[in-house]
């Protein structure tokens, strides 16, 4: 999906070819697609209706060129990327360079939970997730009808019955309300072009009281984790933009790697 594409927009971040965090090595970086410069995915992001609750945005020549004009609570929005990179998703060392079993081992799913997978691709972490709740279903949320043809044929390679992909819009991840026990967001939320109408969006999905947002981001704090500032967050200006749409913070877990999982809930 635009929003994200999770995966291997931070590869695109990449400014060397290996990094310190977790002793790992990217040693793909050179080979990493482009990111997506205004074009097409330019023309569908103005054409998105914003609500008018347009509190904590900015307008203002790019600070970064790999991010837009547009500033939200002090933040630059990224660069999208675009289908044409969805390889990038699916490569072999992934799982060892973000640490993706312990990730969803943090998550602490229960079997029968609703799970929403905002900005899938190609579904990486939609299928793994079904694993985890065999009795519930992942709402697979991409904005890119691309990405959805992909999910599909996936799904139908895999025989997996309870993903469900979503065609959602900058603006809504075109969910339910009330109906999400976790909602996860792996290196995506940065990009999003609407995040204050995305989170509250989000946040209406999510089950009142129980319902959690997992966001997972690069680790702005650490300057060896060889991804471009733009393309990483800080704990501090998460916890900023989460609490602006209402979510309440309630731990940061630092087992990954190289990014920070964040766990936020509605009250």
């Amino acid at each position: 999906m635009r929003y994200r594409f999770s995966s291997w927009q931070r590869a695109l971040n990449t400014v060397g070819t290996s990094g310190s965090a977790g002793l790992l090595l990217l040693t793909s970086c050179t080979q990493l697609p482009a990111e997506t410069r205004p074009s097409a995915f330019a023309a569908q992001r103005m054409q998105a209706v914003v609500q008018a609750d347009t509190s904590g945005y900015e307008t203002a020549p790019p600070r970064d060129p790999n991010g837009i004009g547009t500033y939200y609570l002090g933040r630059q929005i990224a660069h999208v990327m675009g289908h044409e990179g969805a390889s990038w998703l699916e490569r072999s060392g992934r799982r060892q360079e973000e640490g993706t079993d312990l990730l969803l081992k943090e998550l602490k799913l229960k079997p029968t939970d609703v799970v929403a997978d905002i900005g899938a691709g190609t579904g990486f972490f939609s299928f793994q997730l079904a694993k985890k709740v065999p009795k519930g279903e992942v709402l697979a949320v991409d904005i890119q009808p691309e990405m959805m043809t992909a999910l599909q044929d996936n799904k139908r390679k895999l025989k997996v019955t309870n993903v469900r992909p979503v065609l959602g819009t900058t603006t809504s991840p075109a969910l339910p309300a009330d109906s999400v026990d976790l909602v996860l967001i792996v290196d995506a939320y940065h990009e999003f072009d609407h995040p204050r109408e995305m989170g509250r969006a989000i946040r209406r999905a999510l089950k009142p009281g129980t319902g959690r947002l997992a966001l997972v981001e690069y680790r702005a704090e650490d300057p060896n984790v060889p991804i471009k500032r733009i393309h990483k967050m800080s704990v501090e200006q998460a916890r900023k933009e989460m609490a602006a749409v209402g979510l309440e913070f309630v731990e940061t877990v630092e087992t990954l790697p190289q990014q920070h999982l964040l766990l936020f809930r509605r009250k």
